[in-house]
């Protein structure tokens, strides 16, 4: 255990911190598992509503720091993906796209190549001397 008067402070800080932290995050799991219900039972609107409401809960979790901005982007990544799934036509009524890709030659043809715009060291390359 810490024993300085600073320690315990910082000690003091956490647990304060810790019960915060850890009602953002069951607010956050809360509202993720609501989502999901309206998704998987509600309307439409409905279910937009609590994804909505779900995201900007995560967002504001993220930028607190509580979880990982990249945990947040995920989860609201997978609800709005089912919250979409939920009103789409299936695959019979509409076909699905084909991306086309264009060839190295034609990209070439086509456009000028960019530089790199990757820093260099300053080194500079020996040649080998024959």
């Amino acid at each position: 255990m810490v024993r300085s008067a600073s320690g315990l402070k910082r000690h003091r800080q956490s647990l304060r911190r810790r019960e915060r932290n850890r009602a953002r995050q069951t607010v956050a799991r809360s509202s993720v598992r609501q989502a999901r219900v309206q998704i998987a039972t509600g309307t439409q609107e409905e279910a937009q509503a609590a994804v909505r409401s779900a995201a900007s809960i995560l967002d504001r979790a993220a930028r607190k720091n509580v979880i990982h901005p990249n945990t947040a982007a995920r989860r609201k990544s997978r609800l709005m993906r089912q919250a979409n799934a939920m009103g789409a036509p299936t695959e019979e009524a509409a076909p699905a796209k084909r991306r086309t890709r264009t060839t190295t030659k034609a990209r070439a043809t086509g456009t000028k190549a960019k530089t790199s715009a990757r820093k260099t060291t300053g080194r500079t390359t020996r040649s080998k001397k024959s």
